[in-house]
């Protein structure tokens, strides 16, 4: 493994904390994980009350703080990125990789619950009533074991080169993840984590919410977001030569996004992510998730409470990802 980073180079936005940094754990079992329950398992299952703690301002998609009745505190998110990103942890634990405890309940009860804050009354007016009642919830558990330390860059990071970084640069090509942006990443300081001595610091991509649905960013959230029509229409091998593999995703934003000419520049260079990956790792990557059968990869896409069309439907298009990976 390379050498620690420094804060800088690593997008620590703390000090400086000792501790092994880990990316992957090495996975021999992925046929044998229970992708319906998670990480988490079903004993870890979110309750259906909670007590309203602080709403979070911060992105797009409404976000809640709550405790259940044992004083656990758990991240609720409604919206449009609550189904995909459910789907998205367990395929990356699936793979190795870190990820949040998530779970997706079609309905809960918060106590105390306050008006929401009047610039998100519209986007949660279909999914909050009045007596604090959420629809099509997810749910991330806040380990007591776990700290947040930072975020990580993906340009400079201690595992940048390795077959394992590279194979997190598949999964998010896989995954259709064009929101790559290095907010979106954790730093964790975790007790024991992959069997380490100490407190080893986890990196991973700790924001899924916008996967499964455009290669790029789109105008809508219900299009760029868990969108079977939008997933299947979209590309995931761009370019193969006797070395590398190009993958469409993530790709720049459509014409609209020249509205905000920051954020398209700034998404514009994010594609490299995407590009240039070792031939090698990317097959290397394939053959992990080929052990997945195909109700595993069901189940994910059930626990996140889709149909079963469309659960068939994501399926069938990872399934086909999988082959493709496989074959170069």
């Amino acid at each position: 493994m390379a050498a620690p980073q420094t804060k800088e180079q690593s997008g620590q936005s703390t000090d400086a904390v000792d501790g092994k940094p880990i990316l992957y754990c090495a996975t021999g079992d992925a046929h044998s994980k229970d992708l319906y329950y998670g990480e988490g398992g079903k004993d870890a299952t979110p309750p259906q009350l909670f007590t309203f703690d602080k709403e979070d301002l911060s992105g797009t998609n409404p976000k809640f703080d709550l405790r259940d009745e044992h004083g656990d505190k758990w991240r609720a998110k409604l919206g449009a990125e609550a189904r995909p990103e459910t789907v998205a942890t367990r395929l990356l634990w699936a793979a190795g990789y870190f990820s949040n405890e998530e779970y997706f309940l079609s309905k809960i009860r918060v106590k105390d619950m306050p008006p929401v804050s009047g610039k998100r009354r519209k986007l949660v007016r279909d999914l909050l009533d009045s007596d604090g009642t959420m629809y099509n919830v997810e749910l991330k558990r806040y380990p007591k074991s776990e700290k947040k330390i930072g975020t990580w860059k993906w340009r400079h990071n201690p595992f940048t080169g390795e077959r394992e970084f590279n194979g997190l640069r598949v999964m998010m090509a896989l995954l259709n993840n064009w929101d790559v942006k290095d907010v979106n990443t954790g730093i964790y300081q975790e007790d024991a984590a992959c069997g380490s001595s100490g407190d080893p610091l986890v990196y991973m991509v700790s924001d899924m919410g916008a996967t499964f649905g455009t290669s790029g960013e789109a105008k809508h959230d219900t299009v760029g977001k868990g969108n079977l029509r939008s997933y299947k229409r979209s590309k995931f091998i761009r370019k193969v030569t006797p070395t590398y593999v190009d993958f469409d995703s993530p790709a720049r934003m459509t014409l609209w996004g020249l509205v905000n000419p920051f954020d398209f520049l700034y998404r514009w260079r994010l594609r490299w992510i995407g590009k240039r990956v070792p031939r090698a790792d990317a097959k290397w990557m394939g053959q992990i998730l080929s052990r997945l059968s195909k109700d595993q990869i069901r189940d994910a896409f059930r626990a996140a409470g889709y149909s079963p069309a469309q659960v068939d439907g994501f399926t069938d298009i990872i399934s086909q990802r999988i082959a493709a990976l496989n074959q170069l």
